[in-house]
């Protein structure tokens, strides 16, 4: 009898970072489609989700990947509901106003391959530290790229799992690296960025390495942090051709940065500092090409008549994308840049 291996995946109630959860349910004569996944339960009170006299949490699985590392296996990304069917408070899934899959999203997910032996990045020594930053930004051979193996792998393997894995690169930090996925939905670009997070977790682990995804790992020293920039776009940004309205919805985040810093990471005060290619997180700009803004304005957005996307490069590597998406389109449904702006750009 076919048996199939469904590994369902959750996110936690940890405060401030949530992290990932999994277990395996096995079904048989499995087709491979979500309608076939059933909800289930786990023990809430194993994961900072329930109390033990009523510990009861449900999974409802919201999207399938083929799982390439194991045989006849599969991801199941689920959201965490209360017993009676309500949304769990630690589900930010649920928050995103985005039922048409308006709004797009790529996420640039920034990390450190950690060595846990010497609790340094890849490439740093025991004692004190590597060259300095500057030659590992897309570098090439063993004196500055650190853990590509690993890269390369969780590379490969994304790609047969069907994510929409845009590419990867070495960043600026020795053992720091950089993977980038995008979908036309907020949601679906969630799940997006913790299916790639579990991968390269699981793919690490054969390795006997760790990820680290806190924003400045290495503290007050002059190496970067690390970041997960939040490019999005609404159709008003994809067709508008104005440059007037794009940068009324740049002016639309400049009242709400605490809205949006509280939801964007933990520590991430330690990275956005107003260097190492930030903007101080106490303040608001935006540029083209200015990758020390809050929000840069791409190059290719303006080469292309004003029809493109923004960046906004605050969001810290360790943040929830789903909170870091439900907060920007709030922010953008928060005026009436729509119509009046479509008829003006017109």
């Amino acid at each position: 009898m076919n048996k199939a291996k469904l590994e369902y995946l959750w996110l936690d109630g940890s405060v401030p970072t949530q992290v990932l959860r999994g277990k395996t349910k096995i079904i048989r004569d499995f087709g491979g489609t979500l309608a076939e996944c059933e909800m289930w339960s786990f023990d809430g009170s194993s994961t900072n989700q329930a109390e033990g006299g009523s510990s009861d949490c449900l999974l409802k699985p919201v999207s399938i990947y083929p799982d390439p590392d194991r045989r006849n296996a599969y991801l199941v990304m689920c959201e965490v509901l209360n017993a009676d069917g309500s949304a769990h408070v630690s589900n930010a899934r649920a928050t995103i106003d985005d039922d048409n899959s308006e709004y797009w999203f790529g996420f640039e997910q920034e990390y450190f391959l950690w060595d846990p032996e010497t609790d340094k990045p890849l490439g740093f020594p025991k004692n004190g530290y590597p060259e300095p930053q500057g030659p590992y930004y897309c570098s090439v051979g063993a004196k500055n790229a650190y853990g590509r193996e690993i890269v390369e792998e969780h590379l490969d393997i994304c790609l047969d799992a069907g994510l929409n894995i845009e590419g990867i690169n070495g960043e600026v930090a020795a053992g720091q690296w950089e993977f980038q996925v995008f979908a036309k939905g907020a949601a679906a670009a969630g799940d997006e960025v913790w299916i790639g997070r579990y991968l390269l977790e699981r793919t690490a682990e054969k390795y006997g390495v760790a990820v680290n995804w806190h924003p400045k790992p290495l503290g007050e020293t002059d190496w970067n942090g690390s970041g997960m920039h939040a490019n999005f776009s609404n159709e008003l940004l994809r067709t508008c051709g104005s440059k007037a309205v794009y940068e009324e919805i740049c002016e639309l985040f400049a009242p709400v940065v605490h809205e949006h810093i509280s939801v964007y990471g933990a520590d991430n005060d330690q990275r956005l500092t107003g260097g190492h290619e930030t903007q101080s997180i106490d303040k608001f700009s935006y540029g083209i090409s200015d990758r020390g803004a809050s929000i840069r304005i791409p190059i290719a957005t303006v080469e292309n008549d004003w029809k493109g996307w923004l960046e906004d490069r605050r969001p810290a590597s360790n943040g929830d994308p789903y909170k870091i998406a439900a907060r920007i389109i709030t922010t953008l449904r928060s005026s009436d840049v729509s119509k009046a702006q479509r008829k003006k750009a017109a």
